[in-house]
């Protein structure tokens, strides 16, 4: 997987191979060695006592009890007392997590900077090896030599392209990583590379792929039809997994959930279900969201360890393989499900279920909106002969001023005012007191294709009751919400 000059580093990357491979399959088997995950948790907390980011924040004292605490126990014993870290700090102190100097890493990465300031997350040779074996024991399942793979992930200071790439590699699958110009937008080259190699399976964000057939079906090129979507990086529900389906012919897959931060916290399998990844992290929710769990009835709302059983709220992630840079109880924001069922691939860790990031709900009047809300109206499986029928949407954006809500959108094809209204009613339920008016448009605003980095809202929903937002529409797009803005003001009401 990796070749290393030097010796004596080779022989010790071989031992974690094998260790953490064990490790891998132990809990995928429902048998996690207790042990050594607590060991790997004194080692974590050790590690982060020797870090800038902790040095203030982390009792000594605990340190000391976790030294003096059985293996099997330490995490039930110490996990509690540990402080939360939130994203503000570690965007705020990202250097200061790093518990080794920088020429001991392998590769320097940030994160996007969705949620904030961009945060340093370099990889280490230790936590690349442990996360690269935790994806591809699972992809492995889906995935053979036979493959061919497009990795399209246009984020040159983020790990994902890299890892995924050693994953393809660790697997065995050939795979190829161009890059696109995210204001031209040309895919002509990356088409023809798809078609000519074969290529049978995409691996990126939903938001580049629709880019890229948004991109064929504008250009006369032919649509790229794959066997396999490993999508990841948004915010993908139902809705937008059947949408991607019926465009390529592939089976999509919500393939991964993590970020540059903590690394891969859930991989998929074959049955489409994301698993924990348990071997590598202390897992927690917060939050509200949990029914009643005290004797007297009332909510249990404070943070509790992922055990297996149905609950939601917010993913606190502590890493058990990051010593380079460890985590302690970081709330990543995201707002998660745990199902509480069982996977038919036998596999025993927990089944994860993502609900998108709290900042991602759109709130008119109190009425709060998702994303899922949005794509089950607009991409919604309706029979043969239905007005909204035949013409399909490709992508959209959303966009609002005082009471009116313009969603974009480019098409499969030529739209009439049938299919338009009947496209406009499906949406409409879901903004009660708006007007609301569909346009499609042959191409839309380079935010619609940026949501791996910008989020759901930011990229797809754009609120022009701030006069600042007018500066991000070009202008072609700009013209068409101009008028038909002034279309519905002139409109007389009632």
């Amino acid at each position: 997987m990796l070749l290393l000059r030097d010796t004596t580093t080779t022989r010790e990357i071989a031992d974690t191979v094998r260790d953490h491979t064990a490790l891998v399959r132990d809990s995928h088997a429902g048998h996690p060695d207790r042990a050594h995950l607590g060991r790997k948790f004194t080692a974590t907390l050790r590690a982060a006592a020797g870090s800038g980011l902790y040095d203030t924040i982390l009792d000594a004292a605990l340190v000391a009890d976790a030294d003096g605490t059985e293996p099997e126990k330490a995490i039930d014993a110490l996990l509690g007392k540990l402080p939360f870290l939130p994203k503000q700090a570690l965007s705020e102190g990202g250097h200061r997590a790093f518990t080794r100097g920088l020429s001991e890493f392998l590769h320097y990465y940030e994160s996007s900077g969705t949620t904030g300031n961009p945060v340093a997350a370099p990889k280490a040779l230790d936590d690349l090896v442990a996360n690269t074996i935790n994806i591809g024991e699972l992809w492995a399942r889906i995935l053979s030599p036979a493959d061919r793979a497009l990795i399209l992930i246009n984020a040159p200071f983020a790990p994902a392209a890299y890892q995924f790439e050693k994953v393809l590699e660790y697997l065995q699958v050939l795979s190829l990583r161009p890059w696109v110009d995210n204001i031209t937008g040309d895919y002509t080259r990356v088409l023809r590379l798809t078609r000519e190699l074969g290529v049978n399976v995409f691996v990126g964000p939903p938001s580049r792929l629709l880019e890229m057939i948004q991109f064929a079906y504008r250009n006369d090129e032919p649509v790229p039809a794959f066997d396999k979507l490993f999508l990841m990086a948004e915010q993908t529900g139902p809705a937008f997994v059947r949408h991607l389906e019926r465009l390529t012919g592939a089976r999509a897959y919500v393939a991964a959930y993590g970020s540059s931060e903590t690394g891969t916290t859930a991989v998929t399998c074959e049955h489409r279900n994301l698993h924990l990844q348990t071997q590598s992290y202390v897992l927690e929710l917060d939050g509200p969201e949990r029914g009643p769990r005290r004797v007297d009835g009332t909510p249990d709302r404070g943070p509790r360890r992922v055990d297996g059983t149905p609950d939601r709220g917010e993913l606190v992630v502590t890493t058990l393989d990051i010593l380079a840079r460890p985590l302690l109880r970081y709330r990543t924001g995201d707002l998660v499900e745990i199902t509480g069922t069982d996977c038919p691939c036998g596999v025993a860790t927990p089944l994860l279920r993502t609900l998108g990031r709290s900042q991602d709900l759109i709130t008119l009047e109190g009425n709060g909106i998702r994303q899922n809300d949005v794509e089950s109206a607009l991409w919604a499986e309706l029979p043969d002969g239905d007005p909204g029928s035949g013409v399909q949407v490709l992508n959209y954006m959303l966009v609002v001023q005082d009471r009116t809500i313009l969603c974009l959108a480019t098409t499969t094809g030529p739209a009439d005012a049938t299919w338009r209204e009947a496209t406009a009613r499906r949406l409409a339920g879901l903004f009660p007191g708006f007007e609301l008016a569909l346009r499609p448009v042959e191409k839309l605003p380079p935010l619609a294709s940026l949501g791996q980095y910008l989020g759901w809202k930011l990229s797809r929903v754009l609120d022009l009751n701030d006069e600042r937002n007018w500066d991000r529409l070009p202008a072609p797009i700009r013209g068409v919400v101009e008028t038909t803005l002034a279309e519905y003001a002139s409109t007389p009401r009632g």
